[in-house]
């Protein structure tokens, strides 16, 4: 390949989609000021009423006084009391007139029959309609919320599952700070001016990431309005003195498990303009990028068509020198054998800013997966990460394999799926006992895992079964004695029953 292709729908390499399907168009709606239908007095319907009324809605309840239940009462009796009233009750059932000019309509129907009366009349008055209880009624739902307004949060499982859908608020709850909802009011006060101080684009959003940073690290400060003014002020004259050049990161995916990134990782995913990204980064992953974001694959796999790397280079380059926030994100480590060396070289000849945001290396993941300590005292004192795959295709000939065949140090070789006999027959010709521990671990952390515990002259032929399509770790030696198979059981060297067997 000689050149980069973005990422075009590309269902030719199994590319993620940019917005996975919806179940329902989540949407924020505003009432204020404007007139809702409201038919029944449940306990149900009592609360809609409450959430409406904090919307700034003006309510029409239609429902015979003797069906109210004592929570509507009340709600009634207290709102009359209010400065402001905003719930009219009409003592007598809706009727086809009721719907005029209202924004939606809600009822609270007990058949079936009467809950599709209630729609009809609705969608013939074209007032979108929500019955309560009974989704084969309803255009839109209420989900539970998540109330720091200005800053709301509405969760929906479609309906399939409302108490999860309250236990995620519960989570959602204990996760934001309570202070929250006064920075959000100041970003409200303050947004006119930002706008007037900073272009659109990358001013912007350099001022409103570090906003963010502050939102949850600290309380706000007396007078942090003017503040945060001098903040974008300071942005503003800096862009000014600047070249144009953008920057470009270097992002460590981790294995696949989008739960394994660094929270700077999701950060620099989430500020970027342009994505470049490895065919081994799982689509969950790039699920946390900004939306807005271009996406550029440029997958570099053993056996496959790839991207060479002075294209990437080069792309890098003339999108960094184009103004673009760049992230180059690699699976695992972008520092262990993910060629990161040559790509910050060729940045700093252009004097491109590199950041790098380090990742979860596989051979951690693969330990974490197995349960085990790859320098675990009773039986290892160093690790080594070693590659498997020559520029050829070969095992590397500059190897010290006389060292390699010491089985109190644990070696991680990386790429060596198609090099595993090979790896077999230098071990033990130096020495290796073929009873060494060893592991395979292909796709590690995905959905799709599959491991092998065994000795290591078994490991070609569980190499062969295992197959070649999808990235694979080995790795040798005393500290995988007692390796966890997929099913939690752990293997011993001295009881072969419980070794080579291949689980998903």
């Amino acid at each position: 390949m000689s050149a980069l292709h973005p990422l075009q729908n590309d269902s030719r390499r199994g590319a993620p989609a940019r917005m996975e399907p919806l179940a329902k168009l989540p949407v924020f709606l505003d009432l204020t000021d404007r007139r809702v239908v409201l038919a029944g007095g449940s306990e149900g319907a009592a609360w809609k009423a409450e959430l409406l009324v904090a919307c700034g809605a003006f309510v029409d309840l239609y429902c015979p006084a003797d069906e109210l239940s004592d929570t509507f009462r009340q709600l009634l009796a207290n709102d009359a009391a209010s400065q402001q009233p905003r719930l009219t009750h009409h003592d007598r059932p809706w009727s086809l007139t009721s719907f005029e000019g209202a924004a939606i309509a809600l009822g609270d129907c007990e058949t079936d029959e009467d809950a599709k009366a209630f729609y009809c009349a609705a969608k013939a008055a074209r007032v979108p309609v929500n019955v309560i209880d009974k989704p084969a009624f309803c255009e839109f739902q209420f989900g539970s919320i998540v109330n720091r307004s200005p800053v709301i949060i509405g969760i929906s499982t479609d309906g399939a599952a409302p108490i999860l859908g309250q236990a995620i608020r519960r989570r959602i709850e204990t996760l934001l700070p309570p202070t929250l909802k006064s920075w959000a009011e100041i970003a409200q006060s303050i947004r006119g001016v930002i706008n007037e101080r900073l272009n659109p684009g990358t001013e912007r959003r350099t001022f409103w990431e570090r906003f963010v940073d502050r939102v949850f690290r600290e309380k706000p400060a007396e007078n942090i309005g003017d503040t945060l003014v001098r903040e974008a002020e300071a942005i503003a004259r800096a862009s000014e003195t600047e070249t144009g050049t953008g920057k470009v990161t270097l992002v460590g995916a981790g294995p696949g498990d989008a739960e394994l990134l660094t929270l700077k990782a999701v950060r620099a995913l989430q500020s970027a303009d342009v994505i470049l990204f490895d065919d081994l980064v799982s689509s969950d992953v790039l699920e946390l990028a900004r939306r807005e974001a271009k996406r550029m694959l440029v997958g570099k796999r053993g056996g496959r068509e790839s991207c060479k790397q002075e294209d990437i280079n080069a792309t890098m380059v003339a999108l960094a020198k184009s103004g673009k926030r760049v992230v180059r994100l690699k699976s695992g480590d972008p520092m262990i054998f993910g060629r990161a060396g040559e790509e910050i070289e060729s940045l700093e000849r252009e004097n491109i800013p590199v950041e790098i945001v380090p990742g979860i290396t596989s051979a951690t993941a693969m330990a974490a997966r197995l349960g085990v300590s790859l320098t675990h005292r009773d039986h290892a004192q160093s690790v080594r990460f070693v590659t498997g795959h020559s520029r050829k295709g070969e095992l590397p000939t500059d190897l010290d394999w006389s060292k390699l065949a010491d089985p109190s140090v644990t070696t991680i070789f990386y790429m060596g799926g198609r090099t595993a006999k090979a790896i077999t027959d230098k071990l033990t010709s130096f020495g290796m006992s073929p009873s060494t521990p060893a592991v395979i671990l292909s796709s590690i952390a995905r959905d799709d895992e599959q491991r092998w515990v065994g000795m290591l002259s078994d490991m070609p032929q569980a190499m062969g079964e295992i197959g070649y399509h999808n990235p694979v770790l080995i790795g040798i030696g005393d500290a995988f004695i007692k390796a966890k198979r997929a099913d939690g059981e752990r293997s011993e060297t001295d009881t072969i029953a419980t070794f080579g067997t291949i689980t998903g």
